[in-house]
């Protein structure tokens, strides 16, 4: 009578090539990820040099600040937003400005309308997407005159133009911004953390980088709610 045995478990050769196929799938997995970053570090990037391209371009033309520029309304198409005019001091004021204004808002109506941007934009409620343009995240940008990013592991004291980037971008993504486009460090450089939220929770600087040492941004285990600003 002939015996029967049944094969239990896997042989060498099946297991073998399972852990060629989870290999496989584990690699593009990581791949994919990749991919995913670099092209929302790639996306930003030009977002950024768009904007402050047409920052300057709009000087350039009209001698004057968008959002600022006093005589806007008689010389741009269309502009009617928060009265449509800024005050010509040279800054572009926000909220917190004493007394509070509107040109970070009206920046952007300033920029559309005068061709510098793509889109339309108009000024009024903060945070609409008919207001500000937003990153690939969905947050607003903010182009003002303040002291909202990092010097030396603290937030500036000191108020200048910067163009920020908006929150909810992981700081991994900033930090390969950072290596890319300056010195790779939150607190110095043109590219720094900015502490602007957009509406939806401060960015907290000691979850998104260093801020009691060299300044280097969070990348190992990232923080998601994080934001940073282009020194103008």
């Amino acid at each position: 009578m002939r015996s029967i045995h049944r094969q239990l478990g896997f042989t060498l050769i099946e297991i073998a090539i399972m852990i060629v196929v989870v290999g496989l799938l584990l690699g593009g997995m990581l791949k994919s990820e990749q991919l995913i970053t670099s092209g929302r570090v790639f996306h930003l990037i030009s977002q950024q040099d768009r904007i402050k391209g047409a920052y300057l371009g709009f000087y350039d033309r009209f001698r004057a600040l968008p959002g600022d520029y006093s005589q806007a309304r008689a010389n741009i198409a269309g502009v009617s937003g928060c009265g449509g005019n800024g005050n010509g001091d040279g800054r572009i004021e926000d909220a917190e400005a004493a007394p509070p204004s509107e040109e970070y808002l009206l920046v952007w109506e300033h920029l559309s309308k005068s061709g510098f941007i793509d889109g339309s934009y108009t000024c009024g409620s903060s945070n609409s997407a008919n207001t500000m343009p937003t990153n690939a995240f969905g947050m607003p940008l903010e182009l003002a005159w303040d002291a909202d990013y990092a010097s030396s592991g603290l937030i500036s004291s000191t108020a200048r133009h910067n163009l920020k980037t908006g929150s909810q971008i992981p700081s991994n993504v900033l930090a390969e911004i950072d290596r890319k486009i300056d010195d790779g460090n939150a607190t110095t450089g043109k590219f720094r953390f900015s502490k602007y939220d957009g509406g939806t929770g401060v960015p907290d600087p000691a979850r998104c980088y260093n801020a009691t040492g060299p300044g280097e941004w969070k990348s190992v285990e990232p923080e998601a709610n994080c934001g940073a600003a282009s020194l103008l």
